[in-house]
Parts: C-alpha cells; structure tokens; sequence
C-alpha cells in the first residue's frame, strides 16, 4: 500500500510518465508511417534493373526523399494493356497510396511504359507543389538522351538527384537560374574581392597633378582642319535554318487521378 508521503515522492515522477505517454498518443502517425524502411521506392515491372542498381537506387531514394519529405518513386511497366502513362501513373497512385507522411501523401513518380516508350513524371501534394509541370519538364529533357541510350540506371539517378535539388527552392523560383551556381557565385566574390583591391591601390599613390594641358601651349595650340568622309555601309544576308525537330518531345501537364488526387505532370517519349 502506497503511503500519502510515498505518493508524494512519487507525484513527479508519475507525472513525467504520464507526460511522455501522451506525448506519444499524439505524437503524427506521419512520422511513424516515415519511418518505415522497408517501404518500396523502385517498382520495377519491366526489369530495365539488376539487384545492385535497385538497391542503389533504393537507398538514393529513401536518403534523398526523407530530406524533402517526399516520397521518390520508380515504377517501370511492360504496359501489356496498352494503358495511357499518365493513366498507369494515377492508378499506381491511387492502388498502392505511396506518401512519406501518409498513405496517398507527399510523392513524385516517374513511370516508365516500355511498350509506347513514353515516360511521365507526376507530383503530388508537397510533390505537385515543388515540382509544377515546369520543373518536371526539366527533370524529363535531362534524363531523355540516357533513357534513348538504354542507360536507365543514369537516368534514374539523376532523376532522384534533380527531384531532390529543386524541391530545395520555393515553387516559382527558377532553380536553373545562374546566380545559384556554386561556381558563378565564387567568380563573383572574386571579381569583387579584385576590384576592392584595385581600388585600394589607386587610392595609395597620391593625387595626380599632371593633366592634358600641362604642356600644352596655348596660344599656339587649336585645330587645324576638320572633315567627315563617308566611305560605304555593307549589308550581308545570313540564312538562319529552322531548328528541326526531334525526339524527346512532349510536355503535357498534371491533372486529377480516378480517387480525386490533383498532381502535376510532364510526359514524353524516349
């Protein structure tokens, strides 16, 4: 039996206790849902992946998605049917409710219908916010000439890679723009850095007295003559060839999937 003083020794400790357990009670089942390593990332149907690069890809997705919050899906079809792509990639949506924070959550996925040879990436919820139709269409002209080749794994990876860096910059930002390259910026504070020395050393070596008139005879000294003589203006005609067009072409745009999940979207062929 608990004495009255024993309770009070105990108070704060049970106390804590039942803080702590709260805490867990509502603690989002988000992050414990987040937290499942064992969620699949790469779903590849068509088998375009030995075992290494699946695993590879496995780990690249899950490392990079946790920093965004956003699931990083692959999922490759031999397409028996004849589906639309944008079609098979809102039906993989609504089937299998990938999410990092929840099932039918944050994810962009990149389908792949090897029987049309078309491609189509998709972003939903964070995913369609951080990735609109434009930085998708990016991501998909970078990856083109490797997926052609047959160099899914490269494509793959830099699919993940570009996906994960521009999530990194608030939508409507252009993530391509040249003041965010490393190296612009470091040419830049060097030119500044030069021009601050430069400065500095002009200003160290005293005023200039000496002018274009310091020996310069005045009375005797004026223009002689003044003439302008046109000589001939040359035009030259240059044939600009249109560009011509070819593979990898497409665009498209997001749209909504049979359960009522808006996304974003960009499709093409390869």
């Amino acid at each position: 039996m608990v004495t009255g003083r024993q309770f009070n020794r105990l108070s704060p400790f049970a106390g804590m206790v039942a803080i702590i357990g709260m805490l867990f009670l509502c603690f989002p089942l988000a992050s414990v849902y987040a937290a499942e390593d064992g969620k699949p990332l790469i779903y590849d149907e068509a088998g375009l992946l030995d075992a290494e690069q699946e695993a590879k890809l496995t780990e690249m997705a899950r490392t990079y998605g946790a920093e965004r919050e956003t699931d990083i899906i692959i999922y490759t079809s031999l397409n028996e049917s004849g589906a639309d792509v944008m079609k098979m990639t809102e039906d993989f949506y609504d089937n299998k409710a990938p999410g990092y924070d929840k099932p039918h959550g944050n994810a962009v996925i990149l389908t792949m219908d090897m029987k049309f040879r078309e491609v189509y990436l998709a972003g939903f919820y964070k995913g369609e916010d951080y990735l609109d139709d434009g930085r998708l269409d990016r991501i998909r002209n970078r990856i083109t000439s490797d997926l052609s080749a047959g160099d899914y794994y490269a494509a793959f990876s830099d699919y993940i890679v570009t996906a994960h860096r521009y999530m990194g910059y608030k939508p409507g930002v252009d993530p391509d723009n040249i003041l965010f390259k490393w190296w612009f910026q470091v040419g830049a504070a060097g030119v500044v850095a030069l021009l601050i020395v430069w400065r500095m050393v002009a200003n160290s070596g005293g005023k200039v007295t000496v002018h274009s008139r310091t020996y310069e005879n005045v009375g005797s000294s004026g223009v002689i003559g003044h003439r302008d003589q046109y000589i001939r203006t040359t035009v030259t005609k240059q044939h600009i060839p249109k560009p011509s067009s070819g593979g990898g072409g497409g665009g498209g745009g997001g749209g909504r999937s049979s359960g009522g999940h808006s996304h974003s979207g960009s499709r093409g062929s390869f």
